[in-house]
């Protein structure tokens, strides 16, 4: 039977499309494909979330809220959690650095010996120590301090004003009118952050009990032989942010305050130098005395000269067997040789200029070539600390501008060898003019000066006055860096000026407790300003307390 003209003809089951002569105009979806996808995307944000939580752990974020606590155990709780971290990072950095410095010293050590520099620089009594100072002891005990206290020891809140709404007319128009100056916020925070923290702020010696308590026995678990230094160290940083708070609270600004107290510091530092080098660091007194190129011969006939009146003629000796000795000078010095050798000796009001430059005679040719010899020799050292900290830390600022940081590293690195060369060209130039001030006003007949001015220039006070004047050098810096100058220089001073009072009676002995005390007054000052006005602070301090205390 005939099929009908319009009926599907029938195809067989085994036969296919045949395939398109040109790519498609539509996706096709495979949805395993796009689960596996689905499935990635879902497991990489998750990474990006793990590794969010683990940088948390190591660098705190901006803008971090204040930790609301309502009872003792949340408080321990707290304090437990980031004392962990505190000394987890602190290990972690000391070990770090431990590092640094081994592998520095490879090539003095013999190569079977170096996995085990390695393995004392990380598990070292150094690392472990710096952990429990700041970890286990300073952020836990101040954290716990610092909350608990406002559980225990709770402040009524200050009652609001009376509203003309209770009170009549005339009771309100004698009400004081309180103004108080806007404050200026600089630390490094976000807005929401600087207003829970401006709110949050704590009675002032909840923080300073806190940072007391803390900062004392944290010391306890630093070498004996570096309490001092960190005492020190954060005794001026407290006296920093405590000097910015009050000036900025009453109004009041030393112009060049920073120069003044480096002039003060340069003075005491150069009178222990040359009266009481025992008041100084070991270390510190024999850097000084070789930036000075003085002979070390000369500049104990100096101190000598000083608490004495007299020297060894061995000294004299030493100087006459220098090579670069010139003859005028050897004539010189032959002839003070046996004036002291007489009897009675005769040493003189001081030493002869001849025996402090022996390769040179006159005075005036002095200058130039000290700082020309000075500026030589401080340019690497200071080129490392202006250069180095550019590649370490602002390594991307530097790929993107390389000359515009290589020559504002250079041209700090030439004005802080130019600051110290002048410092030590002018106070040699100062000892020079002293000794020429004191013989030309003892020869004068006419208007002669009291005799007492007349000694103070060769006494050994007035080498302290050259130690002033000469920081006056310190205007050649950068002013950005005339603080801390000043701030490096403070804790040298103070340590010089106390051991010098104590030597004299005038104040007590503090034994072996003299650590812990000056560290417990100045963690006192400094967490008292972080936790109130962190602004106050120096940058440096206020990021690294953000980093291991955070705001409580």
């Amino acid at each position: 039977m005939a099929q009908p003209e319009d009926a599907p003809q029938q195809t067989p089951s085994h036969s296919r499309p045949k395939p398109l002569s040109r790519a498609s105009s539509y996706l096709q979806f495979a949805p395993r494909r796009a689960i596996e996808s689905f499935e990635n995307l879902v497991a990489l944000a998750n990474h990006k979330e793990r590794l969010k939580e683990a940088r948390k752990i190591v660098w705190r974020d901006r803008g971090e809220p204040v930790a609301e606590m309502e009872d003792i155990w949340e408080c321990i709780e707290h304090a437990g959690r980031g004392g962990m971290r505190a000394g987890a990072i602190a290990f972690t950095l000391r070990a770090s650095v431990n590092i640094v410095l081994a592998m520095l010293r490879f090539g003095k050590v013999p190569r079977e010996m170096r996995s085990t520099l390695i393995r004392h620089a990380i598990f070292g009594q150094d690392s472990f120590r710096f952990g429990a100072m700041l970890g286990c002891s300073f952020v836990t005990l101040y954290k716990l301090i610092l909350n608990v206290l406002p559980i225990l020891l709770p402040t009524r809140p200050p009652e609001p004003p009376p509203t003309p709404f209770e009170d009549s007319e005339d009771e309100v128009e004698c009400l004081p009118n309180h103004t108080t100056p806007p404050r200026r916020v600089r630390f490094s925070l976000s807005a929401h952050a600087q207003q829970v923290w401006v709110r949050k702020k704590t009675p002032l010696w909840h923080a300073a009990l806190a940072g007391a308590i803390a900062g004392s026995i944290a010391v306890m678990f630093e070498k004996q032989s570096r309490r001092i230094a960190i005492a020190q160290q954060m005794f001026v940083r407290g006296l920093q942010g405590s000097y910015n708070a009050a000036s900025f609270k009453n109004g009041f600004h030393l112009p060049h305050g920073e120069v003044l107290l480096f002039c003060l510091c340069c003075a005491q530092i150069v009178h222990g130098l040359f009266c009481r080098p025992d008041t100084l660091a070991r270390s510190y007194s024999t850097w000084l005395s070789t930036a000075s190129g003085a002979p070390p011969s000369a500049l104990d006939m100096v101190r000598d000269m000083n608490r004495t009146s007299t020297f060894d003629v061995h000294d004299i000796d030493a100087i006459l067997r220098r090579e670069d000795l010139i003859p005028a000078n050897r004539t010189v010095l032959l002839a003070s040789k046996v004036l002291a050798s007489g009897n009675p000796p005769d040493f003189g009001p001081y030493i002869p200029c001849n025996a402090i430059h022996p390769w040179v005679e006159s005075c005036l040719q002095v200058p130039l070539p000290r700082f020309m010899t000075v500026f030589k020799w401080a340019f690497p050292i200071y080129g490392a600390l202006h250069f180095l900290p550019m590649f370490l830390f602002k390594w991307k600022t530097f790929i993107s501008r390389p000359m515009t940081m290589l020559g504002k590293a250079g041209l700090g690195t030439t004005r802080s060898a130019a600051f110290l060369a002048a410092f030590v060209a002018s106070f040699q130039s100062w000892v020079c003019l002293k000794h020429y001030l004191y013989d030309v006003l003892s020869a004068q007949k006419v208007l002669r000066m009291p005799q007492s001015i007349i000694d103070l220039f060769v006494s050994k006070y007035s080498y302290g006055l050259g130690g002033f004047f000469g920081a006056l050098s310190i205007l050649i810096e950068a002013r950005r860096r005339r603080g801390e100058l000043a701030m490096y220089a403070l804790p040298k001073a103070l340590e010089s000026a106390w051991l010098t009072a104590r030597g004299k009676g005038l104040v007590f002995k503090t034994g072996k407790v003299g650590e812990a005390l000056l560290t417990a007054v100045a963690m006192g000052m400094v967490m008292c300003i972080y936790q109130n006005d962190p602004q106050h602070l120096s940058g440096l301090v206020r990021r690294i307390l953000y980093q291991f205390i955070g705001p409580n």
